[in-house]
């Protein structure tokens, strides 16, 4: 058997599991010897496709994988589809709209459409922030599996600080991850940009996974942004919608 097909049968066994997954359980699933399972998931690890639990001896996907799955959203027609929903969106809410994907521990804004008379944002088109720091990063990490956000920031080195704001260990990013649902949407408030807050709902694909997310940012003393979080939940509808092919 190839190295490559190797490698891409133990990429999709983990990308099709809840949680990070001890070796022995790879071994069997992918049918490989335990030396060649063990060398092929540290050559991944190498390369970020993988990351090592050591403390839990199991193995999960890593950045780069979601990387991959990143390419993938920026390649399909998202953004053509997603441009006139989001246009929608600003004429209903007299505020600035975008939408981003999630790119490692980062999220890539691929859409900005700005409200007349609004200042600009930080939020343009290929601008990157930390996911764990911004609502549309929040709302995506929220509907991954523990498994997969725990493999992502496995310790407090993983945070980025931007203000002196927001999560700063997995503790508190799951604490904040399971607000988020019980919520149903995803907020933050002064940081990414202090006098600004914004709120967000993932996209769903068919398979329920999140490849994307919807946000509208506004100045966090606006008298009006108590039913921002339902326009950006009907956008969000909408898309997934659209891109998961159900009604």
């Amino acid at each position: 058997m190839p190295a490559a097909t190797r490698a891409l049968r133990v990429l999709r066994f983990l990308a099709g599991q809840p949680d990070p997954v001890p070796l022995d359980r790879i071994m069997r699933a992918c049918e490989l010897p335990r030396s060649t399972t063990y060398h092929l998931l540290h050559a991944m690890e190498a390369e970020g496709f993988v990351v090592h639990l050591a403390d839990e001896h199991r193995f999960g996907l890593g950045p780069a994988a979601f990387e991959l799955g990143s390419g993938y959203a920026r390649q399909e027609p998202l953004q053509r589809i997603a441009r006139r929903p989001l246009a929608d969106l600003v004429d209903r809410t007299a505020q600035s709209a975008h939408l981003a994907i999630l790119h490692g521990r980062e999220v890539l804004y691929v859409i900005e459409e700005r409200a007349p008379g609004r200042p600009p944002l930080v939020t343009d088109v290929g601008v990157r922030l930390p996911a764990h720091l911004t609502a549309s990063g929040r709302a995506i990490l929220a509907r991954l599996p523990a498994g997969q956000v725990r493999a992502l920031y496995p310790s407090a080195a993983h945070f980025v600080d931007r203000h002196g704001r927001g999560p700063a260990t997995p503790s508190a990013l799951r604490t904040l991850l399971s607000d988020t649902r019980q919520r149903g949407y995803a907020v933050e408030d002064g940081e990414v940009t202090p006098g600004l807050a914004s709120v967000a709902v993932a996209v769903l694909d068919h398979n329920r996974h999140p490849v994307a997310a919807v946000a509208v940012t506004y100045p966090d003393d606006a008298d009006d942004a108590t039913d921002l979080p339902d326009a950006v939940a009907d956008t969000a509808a909408q898309l997934t919608r659209r891109i998961s092919g159900t009604r």
